[in-house]
């Protein structure tokens, strides 16, 4: 077996804990983020939580084998009071997972996070931020689309819009991935687990993305990135080879929102819920929205389903004083 290769960067985050036990800890150490774990961003995820939860322990002095159940049970109730629920249960699920790795590489006897409990958290509505189809018509009518940077934000909103995707699976799109079946064009979409999701494209997507691939010239380069960065060079403006990131796309969109003159809070996930919300208002089957979404299960979907918010808001104005 080849030697496990690891970044000097990622070396720099070996919790002192893991080190003191030796290379065959810090062996596996890295073979769990590198083997277990293919999502990136899950896997950078956890690499902080792992990290944190490693780091206060070697501050209470404790060695790696000395980890008990009441140590973690501590380290989680010392976290509840800076961290909110979901992520203090996302920190447990990756010290439970870390510690069963190390457990089954023998390099501590049994796992100490394994009986104790997370803090209860029950979602009925979701939190994401939801657009009227009135303020998401407004905001891609806002787009200049006289320079490529306007049609590469328009169709890579509207992508986001019409398809219910999440940004990271549009940002890993090739060119190859909008793609012609039939009469009309389909959209091939990376999702988490590396699942592949495809879904016809709306026709107001389709206008688009061949706006912006015809502007770019982007057609005959099927294994590119579809949205790519923009470098700027005076007034000239020209795409790059990098495709574009999420944190680049999140700055994209609360610019475009604000120039717009949209006061509700916007994110990337906000098209998402926005599509799932507007397709429900006008006769979408709450299913066939779970499958537009790629989710398991229906209940998901229901999270950004945000129909009800002006009955709500209706009842709330008969009380009258």
């Amino acid at each position: 077996m080849g030697e496990l290769v690891v970044s000097v960067a990622a070396q720099r985050m070996l919790p002192a804990t893991i080190q003191r036990e030796g290379p065959k800890a810090e062996r596996r150490f890295w073979e769990f983020f590198g083997a277990q774990i293919r999502n990136p961003n899950t896997r950078e995820a956890y690499l902080r939580a792992v990290t944190r939860f490693f780091l206060w322990s070697h501050r209470q002095g404790l060695s790696l084998p000395d980890i008990e159940p009441l140590h973690v049970a501590a380290y989680v109730e010392t976290l509840m009071l800076t961290a909110s629920r979901p992520t203090v249960k996302q920190h447990l699920a990756a010290i439970r997972m870390i510690f069963d790795w190390l457990v089954t590489g023998q390099i501590v006897p049994f796992n100490p996070a394994s009986s104790v409990r997370g803090p209860k958290y029950i979602v009925k509505r979701g939190k994401t931020p939801v657009l009227t189809a009135e303020q998401a018509r407004t905001l891609l009518d806002s787009i200049s689309v006289e320079t490529l940077l306007g049609l590469r934000d328009r169709a890579l909103i509207a992508t986001l819009l019409y398809s219910f995707a999440r940004i990271s699976a549009v940002c890993a799109m090739r060119v190859e991935d909008y793609y012609p079946q039939g009469k009309r064009y389909w959209l091939r979409l990376h999702e988490k687990g590396g699942k592949l999701h495809e879904v016809p494209c709306h026709h107001k997507a389709e206008e688009y993305v061949d706006a912006y691939l015809d502007a770019a010239n982007l057609w005959d380069t099927p294994k590119a990135p579809l949205f790519r960065t923009i470098r700027k060079k005076g007034k000239e403006v020209h795409l790059t080879a990098n495709k574009l990131t999420r944190v680049d796309a999140y700055r994209m969109i609360l610019r475009r929102a604000k120039a717009a003159g949209i006061d509700t809070a916007t994110c990337c996930h906000s098209f998402r819920a926005t599509g799932i919300t507007v397709y429900l208002e006008n006769g979408g089957d709450l299913e066939t929205a779970a499958q537009i979404a790629a989710h398991e299960s229906p209940r998901t979907t229901k999270l950004y389903d945000r129909t009800n918010d002006a009955l709500t808001l209706e009842e709330i104005e008969r009380i009258r004083v």
